[in-house]
């Protein structure tokens, strides 16, 4: 029989990140949003369509518009994140802090920014072919088409 009980330890401080090497990216005046991220590859195997990384965004900054091309895994380890979605009819703004777990299908397009003291994340995501993401324009036009690969080389 299991006995379920509360591990009485104190919460680990969080995860370095200090000695790890992160892809930088930024965007110009193109696009019309402030861009400033930084990419980290934890794990990739492109031919099983794999790939684990972490995301750390600059206080109030965004990533790019894009397209997740796989089913994506997440949980927020720093920070407060945002992630805004628009459809036709609606726009939703959702607010995730640390802790903060979600599974998302294939073909989400979305905006991603981070609050005001930045956001650090986890991504794991299984894509049925070499493609990652979709980068978009404001108007769902398809700007780049990133491999698994060209995403893990810093190639984007």
């Amino acid at each position: 029989m299991s006995i379920v009980s509360k591990l009485a330890v104190p919460a680990v401080s969080g995860f370095d990140t200090k000695e790890m090497t992160w892809n930088h990216l930024e965007g110009g005046d193109d696009f019309g949003y402030h861009i400033d991220y930084w990419i980290a590859i934890l794990g990739c195997r492109p031919d099983e369509g794999r790939i684990e990384f972490l995301g750390k965004w600059e206080p109030n900054a965004y990533c790019h518009y894009h397209r997740h091309l796989g089913e994506t895994t997440t949980i927020v380890l720093e920070g407060e994140h945002h992630l805004i979605e628009e459809t036709e009819t609606q726009k939703i703004h959702k607010t995730r802090t640390r802790g903060h777990y979600s599974k998302s299908p294939y073909g989400e397009a979305h905006m991603e920014r981070a609050g005001e003291s930045g956001s650090v994340l986890f991504f794991s995501m299984q894509c049925p072919d070499k493609y990652i993401f979709d980068i978009l324009d404001r108007n769902d036009n398809v700007l780049n088409k990133v491999t698994i690969e060209d995403f893990a080389a810093g190639n984007y």
